[in-house]
C-alpha cells in the first residue's frame, strides 16, 4: 500500500496538469451492516485535492474525519454498556468523472487510520460517491464509505455537501 501512495504522489506531482481544485465537505451518515449493531449516527469532514487528467476526469488526494458515535448496548438483565465512539483518519488517492457541468461519479481508495477507541487499526478505505453539482463551488455528495477491518467491516452511508474553494 505503501508503495501505491507514493507512485500515486509521484505521478500527480510530476505530471503536467492544467487546473487544480481544493474541496472541502461536511457528510451526516447513518452506520450500516454490523456498524448499525453499536453505532447511531456518522459526521465526516473532508477535504480533497484535485488535478484535470482529461476533459471529464479528475484524479487527487483526498483526506477528512469520519466520527462515529457509540450506542449503549442493553445487555438485558446484566444492564447496558456504552460504546466508545470510533474515529477514523482516511487517507487516499481519488477520482472524480463527470458526465455533465451537474452529475459526476468517483471514488476515494486508500487506508483510514482508527484514531479510537484504543484497539481500533483501521483498515483498507474505500467511497464511492454521487455527486450534483448545484454550482461550480457547491455540491451535494452521496456516498457509501467502507473500512475494512479484520474480521469485518465499518460502514456507513453519507449525504452532505461539498464546497469549493
Amino acid at each position: 500500500m505503501k508503495k501505491f501512495m507514493i507512485a500515486a504522489f509521484a505521478v500527480f506531482a510530476f505530471a503536467q496538469v492544467n487546473a487544480q481544485e481544493f474541496k472541502g465537505g461536511i457528510s451526516l451518515g447513518l452506520p450500516v451492516g454490523d456498524a448499525s449493531d453499536v453505532y447511531t449516527f456518522n459526521v465526516t469532514a473532508d477535504l480533497s485535492y484535485l488535478w484535470d487528467v482529461a476533459e471529464s476526469f479528475k484524479a487527487g488526494i483526498a483526506t477528512g474525519i469520519s466520527y462515529n458515535f457509540g450506542d449503549s448496548i442493553d445487555l438485558g438483565e446484566f444492564g447496558s454498556i456504552d460504546a466508545d465512539d470510533a474515529v477514523f483518519l482516511p487517507l487516499a488517492g481519488a477520482a472524480r468523472y463527470a458526465f455533465s457541468e451537474s452529475f459526476a461519479i468517483g471514488a476515494d481508495l486508500g487506508y483510514a487510520l482508527g484514531i479510537s477507541p484504543s484497539g481500533n487499526d483501521g483498515g483498507f478505505y474505500y467511497a464511492p460517491r454521487l455527486q450534483y453539482n448545484f454550482s461550480e463551488a457547491l455540491s451535494l455528495i452521496a456516498a457509501y464509505r467502507g473500512i475494512s477491518l479484520d474480521g469485518g467491516s465499518f460502514d456507513t452511508v453519507t449525504l452532505g455537501l461539498e464546497f469549493g474553494f
